[in-house]
């Protein structure tokens, strides 16, 4: 009888090569494929999490998201390993360029280059869910609204969160504002220590680049179910190519894990000195990537 134990497991999407699936996984590098088929996440018996993530329907967004990550935004990525292999982490960055490219190429990077892969669980903005169809997409992807119960299921089932502190303050600020944090709430503080969870601290340099934004109309926005309606430098002169973000080069940098001891119910005072401890590492981050980055495409 032949061993078949180091059969490498074929995806379940490639047993028919002619269909949407196999064309689609054609599309799929090898390593995306291993890191999907990898990710367990809390999954029922129909494929499913409670908040409707199925780890298959990644293999539909990969291929945008990989070919962004890779290639249009050239990303550089340092310090993936204090991630850790498992268990529960918040992984807390700064929040930039009007559209949530970021938390694509963070999410992208700890399934892609980190081994073993972490499904990234983002919190996005609850006016995310309003918008038809992508609300589904969301979910089938893994992504939940930001809110706090939300984000202490997945921490107690063990998931790696990852949180913007600085809201749509951070993704709407117009150039002038370029890598200036903006103040941090203290919900995911309140989080860490009460489900004992360790943050690592993310730097994203490159987002601010993306869309130079002169001006933001938030009463347009709130017109259209968005916190802001940006008008960039090439918007509206060139029509929708403008709404476009530039292929500028992302770096992301994950620093070393930071834990805090206290209680949820601390003051709001003793909450704001954990956090601005974090908000300095993420500052000293950025400084640091700024001063050493060549340019803004390379």
């Amino acid at each position: 009888m032949s061993d078949t134990s180091s059969t490498p497991q074929t995806p379940p999407w490639e047993h028919n090569a002619s269909t949407i699936d196999g064309i689609i996984s054609r599309l799929l590098s090898d390593q995306a494929k291993e890191h999907i088929l990898a990710l367990k996440e809390g999954q029922s018996e129909d494929g499913f999490d409670p908040f409707g993530f199925e780890p298959h329907f990644l293999r539909y967004v990969a291929p945008l998201f990989e070919w962004l990550y890779r290639s249009y935004f050239a990303t550089e990525v340092s310090g993936l390993e204090h991630i850790p292999d498992q268990g529960s982490v918040l992984l807390i960055s700064n929040h930039s360029g009007q559209i949530p490219i970021d938390g694509i190429l963070i999410g992208t990077s700890a399934l892609l280059d980190r081994s073993p892969p972490r499904m990234v669980r983002s919190m996005v903005e609850r006016w995310v869910p309003e918008i038809p169809f992508f609300s589904w997409i969301f979910a089938r992807a893994g992504q939940v609204v930001g809110t706090r119960e939300n984000a202490r299921r997945l921490l107690k089932q063990g998931a790696c969160v990852l949180v913007f502190p600085e809201g749509v303050r951070g993704i709407s600020k117009t150039y002038d504002q370029a890598y200036q944090l903006q103040e941090f709430g203290l919900g995911f503080m309140r989080l860490a220590l009460e489900t004992n969870t360790p943050i690592v601290p993310v730097a994203v340099i490159g987002g601010e680049e993306q869309m130079p934004t002169v001006l933001n109309l938030k009463k347009l926005g709130k017109i259209i179910g968005a916190p802001a309606f940006p008008v960039t430098l090439t918007w509206p002169l060139i029509g929708p190519l403008g709404a476009l973000p530039l292929p500028v080069k992302y770096r992301l940098q994950f620093g070393e894990p930071m834990h805090f001891e206290g209680s949820e119910d601390d003051e709001d005072r003793i909450i704001r000195q954990h956090v601005e401890q974090v908000q300095q590492r993420i500052e000293d981050m950025l400084q640091q990537g700024l001063e050493q980055r060549e340019g803004i495409f390379i």
